[in-house]
C-alpha cells in the first residue's frame, strides 16, 4: 500500500485531511442547522409538549449515533470507507429535503433517513482520518484536532444561517438549506476521489466477499437495499420514543457480544488497549449525556429565561461552534509544541480535565440566576462565558478521543470499534433525554435539585432556594427547574473528572505506547 511522503502535505499535514476536513465541514453544516431547528420547530409549529419534544429529540439524536457501530463494522467488512461515506451522504440529504414536507409520516422518515445516513457517513469518514497518517505520527493529535474545526465551522454558520432563513421565511427554508450543504459536502469529497488524494486508502476490503451473491444480489448492493428498508423501523422508534429503553438494552447486548468476541481475537497488548478504549467511551458518555443539553434543554433556557441580543434562541447553538473555531487551531499548536518538549498531558489527564470544565461550564450556567431580573430572565453574558468554558473541556476530550480511538483499536476492527466510540453518544442522548426532562415544571414541583444536599448546591450556586421561588411566579418555577438541575449536574461532572485524573496511571500503562 503506498504511503503518503513530504511532498503529499498541506500545511504539514497529508493532502486528504484537506478534502476530509472539507467534506466534514459541509456534512456538519448539514446535520447543526436542522438540529438547531428540531426542538423549536417541534414546540412552536407541530405545537408538541416540552416532554414529547425533549423524547422525539432524545430518541433521533441518540439513535444518530447507535447506526455508526453497524455501518462501521459494514464498512470494515462489505464496503468500504469511500462507498459508505457517499451512501450515507446520499441517505441523510434525501433526509433533510423530506422534512420539507409537514405529513407525520415525512417527519418521522426523514428523520429515520439521517439516523442511517449518518451510520454509513460518520464513524467512516473519522476513521479515513486515523488512516492518513503512519502508526507513532506525532502529527495525529494536531490533525484530528483540525479536522475537529471543520466540524465546528459547519456547526457555527449551519444555526445561524438555517435559523435565519426558518424565521424570516419559514421552517422549510431553513431545513431545505441543511439539505443543500449536505450535497456540497458529497461534492467535495467525491472531488478528492476524482484527484486520488486518498491513495489507496478506504477502497473495498475484499472485492471477492462484496461481489459475493446472496438472493442472486451482489452483497455489497444488499446493504444499500437493506438500508432504505430498515427506515421504517427506525422512524417508528423515533415516533414511539418511549419504548427507546429497550433499544438501550438491546444495543448494550450486542455491543458486549460483539466486543467479547473481538477480545478473543487479538493479542494481549491489543487487548487492554481495546478495554482502555472502552474505558474512554464511558467517560465519553457522561460527558455526551451533560454536553448535549444544548440542542434541547438550553435552547428553551435560551429561548425563555435569557436576555438574548443580537441572535435568537436557535441560533445560540452555534455559540459552542464558534469557540472551536477560535480555539481549534491554538489547541492543535499548544499540544505539537507540548509534544516537542515532551510536556503534553497523557490521554487520561486530558479526558479528566475536559469533564473538570464540563462542569464547570454549567456551573456558569447555574450561576446566571444571580442576576436574574423580574421577568426571570438572566445576562446573555453567562450564556455565552458557560459555552466558553464547556467549549475548552470539549478540545480536551473529543477531538483527542477520535485521535486515541485510532490508535488504541486493532486494525481489522478499526471503523467497529469508532463506532462504539459513537455509541457513547447514543447513550449520552438517551440519558440527555432523561436530564432534559428534569427541567419541565409541574404545579408546585421543583425537582429533585430542590431538595437535601442538591438543594443546598442549587443555592449556593444559583443564589435560589425552593421556598423563595415557590411563591413567586409560574415563569421563576421554570427558571429555577434549569439552572438547578444545571448546578447539580456541574457539581457531579467536576468531581468525576477528578478522579479520572487521580486514577490515570493504571490506566495509562495499559496503554504501552500510545500516549
Amino acid at each position: 500500500m503506498k504511503n503518503y511522503t513530504a511532498t503529499n502535505d498541506v500545511l504539514g499535514h497529508p493532502r486528504g485531511l484537506l478534502y476530509l476536513f472539507f467534506a466534514e465541514l459541509w456534512e456538519r453544516f448539514s446535520f447543526y442547522g436542522m438540529r438547531a431547528l428540531l426542538v423549536l420547530y417541534m414546540t412552536k409549529h407541530l405545537l408538541f409538549s416540552d416532554e414529547m419534544a425533549f423524547g422525539v429529540y432524545a430518541a433521533y439524536m441518540s439513535l444518530v449515533y447507535v447506526t455508526p457501530m453497524i455501518g462501521g463494522m459494514l464498512a470494515d467488512k462489505i464496503l468500504g470507507f469511500r462507498k459508505a461515506i457517499i451512501l450515507g451522504g446520499i441517505l441523510m440529504a434525501l433526509g433533510h429535503f423530506f422534512l420539507t414536507f409537514e405529513q407525520p409520516v415525512f417527519f418521522y422518515g426523514s428523520l429515520a433517513l439521517i439516523i442511517i445516513g449518518n451510520g454509513f457517513f460518520k464513524p467512516n469518514i473519522s476513521s479515513f482520518v486515523g488512516k492518513l497518517y503512519h502508526e507513532g505520527d506525532s502529527r495525529r493529535d494536531s490533525g484530528f484536532t483540525i479536522f475537529y474545526m471543520g466540524i465546528n465551522i459547519g456547526g457555527a454558520v449551519a444555526p445561524l444561517l438555517c435559523a435565519w432563513l426558518a424565521e424570516l421565511y419559514g421552517w422549510h427554508y431553513g431545513f431545505v438549506l441543511a439539505g443543500i450543504g449536505m450535497l456540497l459536502g458529497l461534492m467535495v469529497f467525491k472531488g478528492g476521489l476524482n484527484k486520488q488524494v486518498f491513495d489507496e486508502h478506504g477502497l473495498v476490503p475484499d472485492a471477492t466477499v462484496y461481489n459475493q451473491k446472496k438472493l442472486g444480489i451482489r452483497q455489497g448492493h444488499l446493504v444499500t437495499i437493506a438500508a432504505f428498508l430498515s427506515i421504517p423501523v427506525f422512524a417508528l422508534i423515533v415516533k414511539y420514543h418511549q419504548f427507546e429503553h429497550y433499544l438501550v438494552w438491546v444495543v448494550s447486548l450486542f455491543l458486549l457480544i460483539y466486543l467479547v468476541y473481538i477480545l478473543k481475537k487479538v493479542s494481549l497488548s491489543e487487548r487492554k488497549k481495546l478495554m482502555v478504549a472502552v474505558y474512554f467511551t464511558a467517560l465519553y458518555t457522561l460527558f455526551s449525556a451533560i454536553f448535549e443539553q444544548a440542542g434541547s434543554s438550553l435552547t428553551l433556557f435560551a429561548d425563555r429565561n435569557v436576555n438574548l441580543i443580537g441572535m435568537n434562541a436557535a441560533q445560540t447553538n452555534s455559540i459552542n461552534s464558534g469557540f472551536i473555531i477560535l480555539l481549534a487551531i491554538p489547541f492543535s499548536m499548544l499540544w505539537t509544541y507540548l509534544n516537542k518538549i515532551q510536556k503534553s498531558p497523557n490521554s487520561v489527564i486530558k479526558f479528566g480535565l475536559g469533564l473538570v470544565f464540563l462542569g464547570l461550564g454549567f456551573v456558569v450556567f447555574g450561576m446566571s440566576a444571580y442576576q436574574v431580573d423580574e421577568f426571570a430572565k438572566t445576562p446573555m453574558t453567562y450564556l455565552i462565558v458557560g459555552y466558553l468554558v464547556l467549549t475548552i473541556g470539549e478540545l480536551f476530550l473529543s477531538p483527542i478521543g477520535l485521535s486515541k480511538i485510532t490508535e488504541l483499536s486493532p486494525v481489522k476492527y478499526i471503523a467497529f470499534i469508532m463506532g462504539v466510540w459513537f455509541s457513547a453518544n447514543f447513550y449520552g442522548h438517551f440519558f440527555a433525554g432523561k436530564i432534559a426532562k428534569l427541567t419541565t415544571v409541574s404545579e408546585g414541583n421543583l425537582g429533585v435539585f430542590s431538595e437535601g444536599i442538591f438543594g443546598k448546591i442549587t443555592t449556593l450556586i444559583t443564589g435560589l432556594s425552593g421556598e423563595t421561588v415557590l411563591g413567586k411566579e409560574t415563569v421563576f418555577h421554570q427558571l429555577y427547574s434549569y439552572v438547578s438541575v444545571y448546578a447539580g449536574f456541574g457539581v457531579l461532572t467536576i468531581l468525576i473528572g477528578l478522579l479520572v485524573i487521580v486514577g490515570a496511571k493504571p490506566v495509562k500503562k495499559m496503554m504501552a505506547k500510545v500516549h
